[in-house]
Parts: structure tokens; C-alpha cells; sequence
């Protein structure tokens, strides 16, 4: 039986970039001044940038929107419910060492259907931090 492996590029700098690069430019597109994160699969920022005028309590939130959506492999928007009382996850934002956001603005990035890495937003309104997320990651080819 012979088993074929596929490698799958990780994510690059270049990628890091880019995916800043248009989080920043659809953040811009709405009148927000937005700080942008990018993770590697194993949890490295690769890429980081705060507008002048961005509150500077977004560069926290971006890192940490990321850091949720990779460690759990889904959008943070769509994790909300789930620490709420009663949620499958009601305790997990307390159990870990390195603190996750329930927040809208985490987005995992995925490359051939494998996580190489995510993206996270802050400084707008949480629905608006994930569309300039989502829009990133989906123009990252």
C-alpha cells in the first residue's frame, strides 16, 4: 500500500504581506483605522500593523483574534455563542496561559484545505474586523 504525500507551502512572508495589505485596504474602504496580525501554523507572528490612528488596544485584540482562530481552527465570529454560560467552551478562556478572544476578526487561513496560519483584525466594529479578515484571507491565493 503506498501512500502519497502531499506538502503544502507554508506561509510565507510575502503571503503575510499581503494578507495585511488587504485587511488594511478593505479596513481603509470602510473609513476604519483597523491593526492587522498574521500568524504562522505554528503560532509566530509573521506580520504586524497598527494604523496611526488606531486605538492601541486593537494591536492586542488582532493578535489575539488570530491566535484563536488558528489554535482553533474556525473564525472567531463563528465561536461566540460558545463561551457564552452554558457553551461548549464557557471555561476555555480561562484555562489557557495565553489568552484567547471570543471576539468577530479572527479568520484561519488555509492553503490546498491545511491551516498554514490566520488572520486577525481590530480597531472596527467586531462584524466589521471579520469581513476585513474574511476578505484577506479569501484574496490570498
Amino acid at each position: 500500500m503506498s501512500t502519497t504525500i502531499v506538502a503544502v507551502a507554508p506561509l510565507t512572508i510575502q503571503d503575510a504581506e499581503a494578507l495585511v495589505e488587504a485587511a488594511r485596504t478593505a479596513a481603509e474602504a470602510a473609513g476604519v483605522s483597523a491593526a492587522v496580525t498574521v500568524l504562522d501554523a505554528g503560532g509566530h507572528l509573521l506580520a504586524f500593523r497598527r494604523d496611526d490612528r488606531a486605538v492601541l488596544i486593537a494591536g492586542e485584540t488582532s493578535t489575539r483574534k488570530a491566535y484563536t482562530a488558528l489554535q482553533l481552527n474556525a473564525p472567531t465570529a463563528d465561536l461566540v455563542d460558545a463561551v457564552q454560560p452554558g457553551g461548549i467552551f464557557h471555561t476555555l478562556p480561562t484555562a489557557l496561559d495565553r489568552p484567547l478572544l471570543f471576539i468577530a476578526g479572527g479568520v484561519p487561513v488555509h492553503r490546498d484545505g491545511r491551516l498554514i496560519g490566520a488572520v486577525g483584525v481590530g480597531g472596527g466594529a467586531p462584524e466589521q474586523d471579520h469581513g476585513f479578515a474574511s476578505a484577506a484571507a479569501k484574496a490570498l491565493v
